[in-house]
């Protein structure tokens, strides 16, 4: 394209569309909003999800545009919730069915050279059954409104509407790059044309620079070229994710004026993944997937939150939980989520829309569409290791989903396809078996050998999506002794799966607690199946994959425990797990000799970093402290090869010490929305955060900026977090965060 104008402010809306509002120049009713906008701000919990479920109407003038001659002008919606009509000064330009892909109008020759036009956009949230993933139940909630971005995209008379990369072997000590190049013409015949490829590295240093002859179809077409021995490449992975710019330009073969210059840019990672009957090799190399699930909710908004948050999930995921896929459950997720995956090396598992239900004919085809829509979106992510082309947890339908690999093969046939099932002897149609094994109940059966899932004769590639999750939901606030079998839960199935080579790894379920539909989750409306709760702050569980990161990256040292001898049913905190990466630990209780200790778990003995377990082998009752008798102070030490590495401290009569209120950002961008979260911590007097504080926070704010949600917070297991939303506004946030009888915590936020 030449120019792409960002159509995020400056809305206007209306909860309630009705017939004829896209011909009526009434404003009454209508308010200002920008995006991403969410229709209802939600409570945390306790809500009817049908509060959202409406037809809502949003409405902007689009400034006065007219094309170059022969070029084209585009409205582009990333994503709107769930089926959207779309009209331009009254005029219906048409309809998309689903909420998570982008759709397209040619608005050519309709803006006008003198006066701007009105945009209306009537968004119909309800849960229409002849929209994936609608039809059946749904363990998840799909909220409502425009939430992702709005483009005016202008094109050239000729001009590139998208571009496909690959590299047929990425691990030649010279690798081609192949080009495919989707173009467009607004000239009345074939036209003779240049197509030029700049590939240029991180540094901004040229790799390559070719231009090919071309000949444009009248109305475009498919343009293939390859850039043919780049030299020695970078590879891209989880370690290095080494990116280039790519660059591809169209232009007259004979210089016009008229007819200026049209380029596409994208990034694109050199890589080899194969998922093989022996697990999954990353350039040539065997890395076991160590991942969780992601729904893109957050509390309040829904899913209306800017490109910062989306890819501060990505960082969590990568930097925090430290694994090294996410799948994308249950549907397409931001394009800002998935660049920041590129960037820091996050792998992505990335499926179509959809839970359990399979709808009718007219059904099936929107959801090819949405086959469509993804894979051409996001073709060259080097992070997207794998296209899930399967209703997730459907039945078998063959016919349907010959259709959705084979189309997925013909749009990408560099990667493999996969179909998540939970239902054992299903038809693999798929490349990968990818299988929801929820087997584990607390008991010795940790995870189904594949033939038996399976149902042949031969090993297959095979991976596990799911586990955990619904088997044993655990509350950041709950017992210390179910905190400490959810911990254990989650490392068992991870053992297993870095046991057993035919497995090519395993992806629990989930990452963050979310909020559902009444059908599923707690009481609260909560799914609490994540291992960090909904604001992103860890549970116990959550440094079951922290704690498998190489200490040279980070270090590790957390004790499952809240430390405080009542706690566990007959008392005591045996036995004590400790999710570490060190080499070896000591225990020191009161004024004790430490007590070393460098045997890890053997039952766990697969993992990268199998936890220690501390109980009576280590350490007597009579030393610890017997019921009846005085307790101490802990002093947990880590040890990398013999040196002293971490410390942790846990009080014997742990007392609010300190309030904390930290950013996680200390700049937001002005021009347009952004957010970010904060994270309040009532912390004790070696810094732990009380586990069972709940005390009220008050937040008071002032600046281009609003709170997300409410202004008063509860410390549910001493910590929470709120999200600060700018309006787009420059200037300075300053908030101070307020608890009884401690002093406020305060910060400022920059917004330029």
């Amino acid at each position: 394209m030449i120019a792409r104008e960002r159509l995020m402010n400056g809305w206007l809306f209306n909860r309630r569309y009705a017939d004829g509002m896209e011909l009526s120049p009434d404003g009454s009713g209508f308010i200002p909003v920008d995006l991403p906008h969410n229709p209802v701000d939600l409570p945390l919990s306790y809500f009817d999800e049908r509060c959202y479920q409406e037809v809502s109407c949003y409405r902007r003038t689009v400034p006065a545009k007219t094309a170059v001659p022969g070029g084209r002008l585009v409205l582009r919606f990333e994503g709107v919730m769930a089926v959207a009509r779309v009209w331009l000064d009254g005029t219906y330009l048409g309809e998309h069915k689903g909420g998570y892909t982008p759709f397209e109008f040619d608005v050519t020759g309709r803006l006008g050279a003198d006066s701007p036009r009105v945009l209306t956009v009537a968004a119909d949230a309800t849960e229409r059954p002849d929209v994936p993933p609608f039809g059946g139940q749904i363990d998840y909630l799909t909220y409502a409104g425009i939430y992702r971005e709005v483009y005016l995209d202008e094109y050239a008379p000729l001009h590139i509407k998208n571009v496909r990369l690959s590299s047929p072997d990425p691990l030649a000590a010279s690798p081609d790059l192949e080009i495919e190049a989707y173009a467009g013409s607004g000239l009345p015949s074939p036209a003779p044309a240049i197509l030029t490829a700049f590939v240029s590295d991180s540094s901004g240093k040229t790799v390559a620079e070719r231009s090919f002859p071309v000949t444009v179809p009248a109305g475009g077409g498919v343009l293939r070229s390859v850039l043919s021995g780049l030299g020695r490449v970078s590879l891209w992975s989880p370690d290095a994710p080494a990116l280039y710019a790519v660059r591809v330009s169209i232009s007259p073969a004979a210089a016009d004026p008229k007819i200026p210059a049209d380029a596409f840019e994208t990034r694109f990672g050199f890589r080899k993944a194969e998922f093989r009957a022996d697990g999954f090799f990353l350039n040539g190399e065997r890395l076991k997937i160590r991942g969780l699930n992601r729904h893109q909710a957050w509390p309040y908004v829904g899913y209306a939150m800017p490109e910062r948050a989306q890819k501060k999930d990505a960082d969590i995921l990568k930097e925090e939980l430290a694994v090294n896929l996410v799948r994308t459950s249950h549907y397409p997720q931001s394009i800002s989520f998935l660049d920041r995956c590129d960037e820091i090396g996050l792998l992505v598992f990335e499926e179509i829309p959809g839970w359990q239900h399979i709808g009718p004919a007219e059904w099936k085809e929107t959801a090819i569409g949405h086959v469509e829509e993804m894979i051409t979106r996001d073709w060259n992510h080097p992070s997207i290791i794998l296209w899930g082309v399967r209703i997730n947890e459907s039945m078998d339908d063959d016919d349907f989903y010959s259709r959705t690999n084979s189309l997925s093969r013909a749009l990408d046939p560099t990667r493999q396809t996969g179909g998540v099932r939970y239902i054992t002897d299903s038809n693999l149609l798929e490349d990968v078996y990818t299988m929801n094994d929820f087997v584990h109940s607390g008991g010795e059966i940790v995870l189904r050998g594949q033939r038996e899932v399976t149902g042949l004769d031969r090993d297959v590639p095979y991976m596990v999506t799911e586990y955990n999750g619904h088997m044993y939901p655990t509350k950041k606030t709950d017992c210390e002794e179910r905190q400490n079998e959810h911990v254990l839960r989650h490392l068992r199935v991870q053992n297993a799966s870095y046991a057993d080579d035919r497995v090519s790894g395993a992806i629990g379920w989930c990452a963050f607690d979310y909020n559902t539909h009444c059908d599923f989750g707690a009481g609260d409306r909560i799914c609490h199946h994540g291992v960090m709760d909904i604001f992103r702050l860890p549970k116990f569980a959550a440094w079951v994959y922290g704690s498998q990161v190489s200490p040279s990256e980070k270090i590790v040292l957390k004790p499952v425990t809240v430390w405080a001898r009542g706690e566990r049913s007959i008392g005591g905190v045996f036995p004590l797990v400790v999710l570490t990466n060190c080499d070896s630990i000591s225990l020191q209780f009161g004024d004790y000799e430490p007590i070393h200790i460098t045997g890890r778990e053997p039952t766990l003995s697969h993992l990268p970093h199998p936890p220690f377990v501390v109980d009576t082998r280590h350490i007597s009752m009579e030393k610890i402290g017997a019921w009846g008798m005085r307790w101490e102070d802990l002093r947990l030490t880590g040890y990398i090869n013999g040196k002293e590495a971490a410390v942790c401290r846990m009080p014997k009569n742990p007392l609010p010490a300190s309030l904390t209120a930290a950013p996680d950002d200390s700049v937001l961008c002005a021009g347009e929305k952004d957010a970010t979260r904060v994270v309040v911590s009532l912390l004790d007097q070696y810094g732990n955060p009380l586990p069972f504080a709940d005390a009220v926070a008050a937040v008071s704010l002032s600046g281009p900026a609003r709170v997300q949600g409410p202004s008063t917070l509860v410390l549910r297991g001493g910590t929470t977090a709120f999200w600060i939303e700018s309006s787009g506004k420059a200037g300075v946030v300053k908030a101070t965060v307020s608890v009884e009888g401690l002093a406020p915590a305060s910060f400022e936020v920059r917004v330029s």
